[in-house]
């Protein structure tokens, strides 16, 4: 499939509520480029990127090694794959329309892409220094999740190399690590405040790629299931293994397939949250990211094995401008002695 085929504009909002008890605050923005000149600009540069990422098969390469991390994954957890003459369409976005014919080969070339909107919300609950690793389970009950992001300039259609990409999302019960906060667990767990499960950092090869192995999020009060995302350029990796300096081109959200979350949430300990489900078409975010007709923040999958809980491994394609540069608000900070409550960026969260 072309590069530009399943285009997606993430215009995340930003100013709104991520989490109960949030409230609105002004965002004093000091983006290079405003909303309009950012799509406009993206979109151009996208345009011009097809044939160039064609000529480099950037397809062809993407789709054989997708293929063979899924591969790597069944081998060596003795997975047979999921039967698609039986189970039609699990292996795509809810708009790719894959039918039970359609090759793997095809199904991993195909590319979720996001350009990635420079007003994206953090969210009240980024912390900030995380540890730079790709196991971010800790043994998290729930189901194993496998996630690829390829990251491409935007204005030179060239893998990003050297990017650090921080992913953090909330376990299968709807409870984010490393803060304690009043709608987040138990708010008088205090060791909550030295725990790091679901989240962390890693930095591009030279395809721009990362790979996380993660848990598939639960859900909480008023947000429908999501990943936070955010990318650093020119870091500084410290002894302590964290970064240190550098600038923030893009802060984001990915979202999942409802019926596939309907599916996950069946599952224990998902159903144990008695927390009414948000879905994708009540969620203020998805809803604004997805009013552009082209847009779709929703990462493609396949399934590992016969069941959901042999795991997932799902794949998304991000158009970045590096040239953008942001100051994500945050509210916790990650130390030698474990989180502490410190707020700083451009938005404040009381």
């Amino acid at each position: 499939m072309h590069f530009l085929s399943h285009l997606a504009v993430l215009n995340l909002a930003m100013l709104a509520f991520a989490h109960p008890g949030e409230e609105e605050h002004h965002h004093d923005r000091k983006a290079e480029l405003n909303v309009r000149e950012f799509k406009v600009a993206a979109k151009r540069g996208l345009s011009a990127c097809s044939e160039k990422l064609q000529r480099r098969d950037f397809h062809n390469r993407a789709a054989e090694r997708r293929a063979a991390k899924v591969d790597s994954y069944r081998r060596h957890n003795g997975l047979r794959a999921r039967d698609t003459n039986t189970t039609a369409d699990t292996s795509h976005l809810s708009s790719a329309n894959y039918t039970s014919g359609t090759p793997e080969s095809t199904i991993f070339a195909s590319n979720g892409t996001c350009i990635l909107n420079p007003e994206g919300e953090t969210g009240p609950y980024w912390v900030k220094g995380e540890l730079i690793r790709s196991d971010l389970r800790e043994e998290q009950p729930g189901v194993p999740i496998t996630i690829e992001g390829q990251f491409v300039d935007v204005e030179t259609c060239e893998p990003i190399v050297g990017l650090y990409w921080d992913i953090w999302n909330c376990n299968s019960t709807g409870v984010y690590s490393g803060l304690v906060a009043m709608g987040n667990g138990n708010s008088d767990d205090e060791s909550n405040m030295n725990s790091t499960f679901l989240r962390g950092i890693q930095q591009t090869d030279d395809e721009g790629v990362v790979t996380f192995d993660t848990v598939f999020p639960g859900h909480y009060s008023g947000r429908a299931t999501h990943i936070h995302m955010i990318a650093h350029l020119n870091a500084t990796l410290l002894s302590n293994n964290t970064l240190s300096g550098g600038t923030v081109p893009h802060v984001g959200q990915v979202f999942w397939d409802q019926d596939l979350i309907n599916d996950v949430e069946a599952t224990y300990p998902y159903n144990t949250n008695t927390i009414a489900i948000t879905e994708n078409v009540d969620d203020r975010v998805f809803s604004t990211e997805t009013e552009d007709t082209t847009s779709d923040p929703v990462l493609e999958y396949v399934y590992l094995g016969s069941n959901l809980s042999d795991g997932l491994f799902a794949w998304v394609t991000i158009a970045v401008n590096t040239s953008a540069t942001y100051d994500p608000n945050y509210s916790f900070v990650w130390t030698s002695d474990g989180s502490i409550a410190e707020s700083g960026g451009e938005l404040t969260v009381n």
